[in-house]
């Protein structure tokens, strides 16, 4: 709080890109966490809420006949234009922003006050739900050929790795401390997939200190016992991710690749993926072309191609097809990524920051474009995560690796993301998910056309885009109405009474939707009558008390008027489910 100078600004105004929108008017509020703003011009109170941490850069334009504008723009890609009329006010919200946005020390991230009302326990088990050991368990380890070994419990092997590693059986300790000391940070091979039907493996490590010339026997050990963990093939694959060039211009800096003479039975292939400042820039780009105020259909192809960030990723989806696919918790989280750097959580060097994981979180949307029904989650559930990395409401993506969160205490004094979208999965379900057997047969194309611009996630907050290009919201309304229908449907049934006899003909029972077993006739009531006699009531009373009869007649109304509801309702439902099934809305 000592940050903020203003915490309250009046007639402030927030721009729309669009320029025949007129500005709203309203107040600006600062606090702790978020920069909040109040559309005091709206009919119906309307908030903008921008959490400090995703703020990556505010600047000040020049002044304007409206005043002074305060350009936000934030790692989530929303864009915020707000026009402050005092050049105190916007100078102090300036710098506060500044502040607010870059801390100095992790333990002022939000994680570290994000405070939800919950117990110890449920903390606890909240940051139990991924567990690594499990996952490997699910892969076959331990076996024959992989372990999980403890060898770095103390972080003597490598001080960005988990205490626990699974390594070759045949790698004795020796063996892997030798190859610590031969690669870059000690940053050993280690498995991150096993495909236990045929042995086939993945394993991850950082480049050798080798230079030209210098040699490891212990490494070369070692990537022996990993090809010899899989009996049936004859070699193993070494792939670097770095352009070739990139590679030999570090080679000469000490920090080489594996020389194919000094390894047995290795292949040696370079795929090509460039470096962090590429990207940023690429990236950067890209946000240019999509913050173009009347582009015509030439001009944004055209830039989107100058940025060149479908090609960066058509590269890493390259990558990831030739290796497999990565997990978020175990390759991301365990294993080590620079998420404090790359994402710019604490005020640092700018030319760390590089979007590597929102690469990594496009190609699974571009998998998910190509087979749109092999994956349990949607759209919203990768844009999730993707603003919680940046976010840094939740522990999970601070800090650089598992020690640095272990020092930081990240899993005594922050909560874990996971049950937080736990609670959100059924609004974060693909509705056209097919189970196991559409994934197994998920073989993607990565030709130049098969990629598409993401407009849900760069163009997200742009309220004046057209429709997105998937059905997926309408689906989900379909699927939540359909429900709330079912409800409605169900309430009613419970309403109708049950009497005596069968039903007229135009009033027949409704079946309970999604249900094969029908509900029981409802009984006759006096109207149902025409006979001169009057009948006898289920409750022993005569059709001559008029009163009784009064309160039936009520009912028998409401009855019916229930059973038409319930006609219609079903109906619906039968529309709903055909439109969730199918995929393709259709008019009603």
């Amino acid at each position: 709080m000592e940050h903020i100078s203003t915490p309250k600004v009046e007639n402030v105004k927030l721009l729309d890109r669009y320029t025949n929108r007129k500005a709203a008017n309203g107040t600006l509020y600062l606090t702790a966490t978020h920069l909040i703003y109040v559309d005091a011009s709206a009919e119906v109170r309307k908030e903008t809420w921008i959490l400090h941490h995703h703020i990556a850069t505010v600047e000040k334009l020049p002044l304007t006949t409206a005043g002074y504008p305060l350009l936000i723009h934030c790692k989530n890609f929303h864009m915020a234009h707000f026009v402050i009329g005092q050049e105190r006010d916007c100078q102090e919200v300036y710098t506060s922003l500044l502040k607010l946005s870059q801390p100095v020390k992790p333990e002022e991230l939000y994680a570290f006050s994000y405070n939800p009302k919950m117990s110890k326990e449920k903390r606890e088990i909240g940051w139990k739900l991924i567990d690594l050991k499990l996952d490997y368990q699910r892969m076959g380890i331990p076996n024959d050929y992989w372990e999980i070994t403890d060898v770095n419990k103390d972080y003597e092997v490598c001080n960005t790795y988990p205490p626990e590693i699974v390594v070759p059986r045949a790698a004795n300790k020796a063996v892997v401390i030798g190859s610590s000391r031969f690669r870059s940070r000690g940053r050993i091979p280690v498995l991150s997939y096993l495909y236990k039907e045929n042995n086939a493996a993945i394993c991850r490590c950082s480049q050798p200190l080798s230079g030209f010339s210098a040699r490891c026997l212990e490494d070369e050990q070692m990537l022996q016992a990993i090809r010899e963990a899989n009996p049936g093939s004859p070699f193993m694959y070494v792939v670097d991710t770095r352009p070739k060039l990139n590679a030999m211009a570090n080679r000469a800096a000490g920090k080489g690749y594996e020389n194919e003479d000094n390894y047995d039975n290795i292949r040696f292939k370079f795929i090509g993926i460039e470096n962090i400042h590429v990207m940023r820039n690429s990236l950067q780009k890209l946000l240019e072309v999509c913050e173009m105020k009347s582009p015509s259909m030439s001009d944004f192809l055209t830039g989107l191609e100058n940025s060149g960030w479908l090609r960066h990723i058509k590269a890493v989806m390259d990558a990831g097809v030739f290796l497999a696919k990565v997990l978020i918790e175990k390759e991301w989280i365990a294993m080590g990524h620079k998420f404090s750097h790359r994402c710019g959580h604490l005020n640092g060097d700018p030319k760390e920051v590089s979007p590597v994981f929102t690469q990594f979180v496009e190609c699974v949307w571009q998998l998910m474009q190509q087979f749109p029904c092999s994956f349990e989650f949607n759209e919203r559930f990768l844009l999730e995560i993707h603003d919680h990395v940046y976010s840094c409401q939740f522990g999970n993506f601070l800090g650089t690796c598992h020690k640095e969160r272990e020092d930081l205490k990240i899993f005594e004094k922050t909560h874990s993301l996971w049950p937080f979208l736990l609670q959100k999965k059924q609004e974060l379900r693909n509705p056209l998910y097919r189970g196991f057997t559409a994934y197994k047969e998920l073989q993607p194309n990565t030709l130049p056309f098969s990629f598409q611009f993401w407009c849900g996630m760069y163009n997200r907050f742009e309220k004046g885009m057209h429709p997105k290009q998937c059905v997926l919201d309408h689906l989900l309304s379909c699927l939540s109405q359909k429900m709330k229908l079912e409800d409605d449907a169900s309430q009613l049934e419970n309403k109708l009474p049950f009497l005596d006899g069968p039903l007229p003909s135009d009033t027949c029972s409704v079946s309970k939707v999604g249900s094969a077993a029908s509900k029981p006739p409802i009984l006759n009531t006096p109207q149902d009558y025409t006979g001169e006699t009057p009948p006898v009531l289920s409750n022993g009373a005569s059709a001559g008390d008029s009163n009784v009869i009064s309160d039936l007649d009520q009912k028998h109304k409401e009855n019916l008027s229930h059973h038409h509801h319930l006609h219609e309702l079903s109906d619906t439902l039968g529309i709903l489910d055909s439109e969730a099934k199918d995929g393709k809305p259709q008019h009603h």
